[in-house]
């Protein structure tokens, strides 16, 4: 240990006036002398020092005091193993400052530096993406989102961070993020509140966009969307108006989309409101005789919609269950079997405290999720939610969210409400 060359400290320094340190050089022994001092603002001025030897800075590293330890992740001069000892500090402070230091000392380590101190700084990296504060976290993926230099390790481990605020800033810029790797992230699943960064990217791929698209994450999607630069297939464009409906904070992002084809626009224009289609038809410059269809397609529309069947015997039957107070989940589950959607879509509702029509947007979202977070809401169990999964939606494979252990709901209280919190209930 240093500590048995250095010694104990002395009970107590000279340092009462302004002046804390001697002036001029310091030699070694008057160093180790100062680096035992018991007042703080002498280790700490002694910290500071750029000519001060690698092992006493080392040595100060382990100071009692946080702002001596600040003093020496702050200090040019400080030697590799000392930032290795430092990234564990208990101080928050400590490794904030730390974090950006080593982020930002990478483009200047030079291609023959020695091994050693490359594979210091690495580690150091290292456990630093791994901090148990967030923040610290936050503060290496701010500046290493667009570093050419950052280890591919540290990078997908930022990416796949369980923290927006860690995740997003890598996912959105790092070019050290293939379009495959994007895609094994949200396949894998990304942060709750990240995905839109991996859309928002500069000349994102059509095959990262499938995959931000099969995620159903409305502001994802939304975000593709509005990312010009983004390339979409027609066909993952046809399963975005497919679901497009029931999300209205996809409509004016639709609309919006540059270099839309002709018949996209008439998909669009038989379920986003009037004032949209009149922004499809300046957005895009369109002939005549297309904004013609439009407006009448928009007309036949809401003459349809006036004329709907509300599915009163459906609702009928609920009621008079519920008026018998035998609406339960065993009701349900009989009729999710049965594949009766309509009956499921009203029970659901009530018991969920939610209106039917938002109800319907969720199940016609056909997301796993969305669904079983419904069924949460409605205080049932996961085993129905698989039910209805299967039975009334018709998922199979992936798409269906099963249970955990046979019974668990998979997702957390939190996750769940953020899915009911997409569709605004």
């Amino acid at each position: 240990m240093l500590s048995k060359l250095f010694g104990k400290k002395k009970k107590r320094a000279e340092s009462g006036g302004k002046q804390v340190l001697p002036q001029g050089e310091i030699n070694y022994e008057q160093a180790k002398e100062l680096a035992r001092s018991e007042d703080p603002r002498v280790r700490k001025a002694l910290a500071a020092r750029d000519d001060v030897r690698p092992e006493i800075l080392y040595y100060l590293a382990e100071d009692d005091d946080p702002r001596v330890r600040r003093a020496i992740v702050e200090n040019e001069a400080t030697p590799p193993h000392a930032h290795l000892l430092l990234a564990r500090d208990e101080d928050d402070e400590v490794r904030a400052a730390l974090a950006l230091k080593i982020s930002r000392l990478l483009p200047d380590l030079a291609e023959d530096a020695k091994t050693q101190v490359q594979e210091l700084t690495l580690q150091t990296l290292d456990v630093l993406a791994q901090d148990q504060l967030t923040r610290v976290r936050a503060l290496l993926a701010e500046e290493l989102k667009t570093s050419l230099n950052a280890p591919k390790e540290i990078i997908m481990r930022l990416a796949r961070d369980v923290e927006a605020i860690v995740a997003a800033p890598v996912l959105e810029y790092s070019p050290l993020l293939s379009d495959e790797d994007l895609v094994e992230i949200i396949v894998a699943g990304v942060a709750q509140g990240a995905l839109p960064a991996v859309a928002r990217r500069e000349n994102l791929s059509a095959e990262v966009a499938d995959a931000v698209v099969a995620t159903l994450d409305v502001p994802a999607v939304s975000a593709l969307l509005l990312n010009p630069s983004a390339q979409i297939r027609e066909d993952t464009l046809d399963r975005i108006i497919d679901q497009a409906e029931e999300f209205e904070a996809l409509h004016e992002p639709l609309v919006m989309r540059p270099e839309l084809s002709i018949r996209a626009m008439k998909r669009i224009s038989q379920f986003v409101a009037l004032a949209l289609v009149d922004k499809l038809v300046e957005k895009h410059d369109l002939p005549q005789d297309v904004v013609d269809d439009l407006n009448r397609a928009v007309r036949e529309r809401i003459n349809k919609e006036d004329a709907a069947d509300p599915a009163d015997e459906a609702r009928k039957q609920v009621e008079a269950l519920i008026a018998k107070g035998k609406l339960n989940e065993k009701a349900v589950s009989g009729w999710a079997k049965a594949g009766k959607k309509d009956l499921v879509e009203f029970s659901l509702a009530h018991m969920a405290e939610l209106p039917v029509s938002v109800v319907r947007k969720i199940m016609r979202a056909r997301s796993g999720k969305a669904v079983s977070a419904l069924v949460w809401k409605a205080g049932l169990s996961m085993r129905t939610a698989v039910i209805i999964q299967q039975n009334v939606l018709r998922l199979t494979g992936s798409e269906i969210l099963n249970a955990r252990n046979g019974v668990d709901y998979p997702l957390s209280s939190e996750e769940l409400a953020w899915q009911l919190e997409l569709f605004n209930a």
